[in-house]
């Protein structure tokens, strides 16, 4: 299995980044009936920061968004975070089901690697910003003294000494 096929499974609702029941059953090759009545037979090992239901909002979200199955579907999906993905190993004791495990590990620390890119690249952003920033107030600051010196030096001035007016 390949990790960006994975990748692509992982959708980031209520601020977590989560896979979806039937996306992980397809991938243990297991039915979605199943890997929910396992879940449900095992509810302290997934807690709400674990694994949630979607709400009726978000599945509508995920459908509209990505063309999901999930629209063929009449029973609410199950989205689990990464330590709900890690727990599922726990009662899904397959071989197929442990070494899917850890390639979905290995997309979620690969998915957080390029967020703490990003992340990087935002603050390097954001500092060429300000810098750029101050240079052009420094530049307007110059540019408005110069206008000043400009105004003041057309201005017509008093004429100085003795004048003889005609």
């Amino acid at each position: 299995m390949d990790i960006q096929v994975i990748q692509s499974k992982i959708y980031e609702i209520r601020n977590y980044r989560v896979m979806l029941d039937i996306d992980l059953a397809d991938m243990y090759d297991v039915k979605t009936k199943a890997l929910k009545q396992a879940v449900r037979r095992n509810p302290s090992r997934f807690p709400s920061d674990f694994m949630f239901e979607l709400t009726k909002d978000e599945w509508a979200k995920v459908v509209t968004n990505c063309d999901h199955p999930l629209k063929y579907s009449y029973i609410a999906p199950f989205a689990f975070t990464e330590q709900g993905v890690a727990m599922l190993s726990s009662i899904l004791r397959s071989d197929t089901a442990i070494n899917v495990n850890i390639i979905i590990m290995r997309a979620f620390v690969r998915m957080r690697e390029l967020a703490m890119g990003y992340a990087e690249l935002k603050r390097q952003l954001e500092e060429y910003q300000l810098d750029t920033t101050l240079q052009i107030a420094e530049i307007l600051d110059i540019l408005n003294e110069m206008a000043e010196q400009k105004r003041l030096a057309d201005k017509p001035r008093n004429p100085i000494g003795f004048r003889k007016d005609i």
